[in-house]
């Protein structure tokens, strides 16, 4: 099973968690951004996770994400 699918099964208040402790989540959306990247091999996923790399260690791009997760259940592009 990859990390995005595990990420995914799990209830939103566990995701929830594991994005707001700080450098946890981090770690976490990088794995699912990098899971996602290597299982679908396209561009957009490829960009999304450099993006993410170069750019993810704001708090900008992580309370963005947070909010989409709470909105929808999964990250923004994963």
């Amino acid at each position: 099973m990859s990390f995005d699918k595990w990420f995914n099964s799990q209830d939103t208040l566990i995701k929830v968690i594991l994005l707001i402790l700080p450098f946890v989540g981090w770690i976490v959306e990088l794995l699912v951004r990098l899971s996602v990247a290597l299982n679908k091999k396209d561009v957009v996923s490829i960009v999304v996770f450099v993006l993410f790399l170069v750019f993810g260690w704001g708090w900008i791009l992580c309370i963005i994400d947070l909010v989409y997760l709470i909105v929808k259940g999964h990250l923004i592009l994963a």
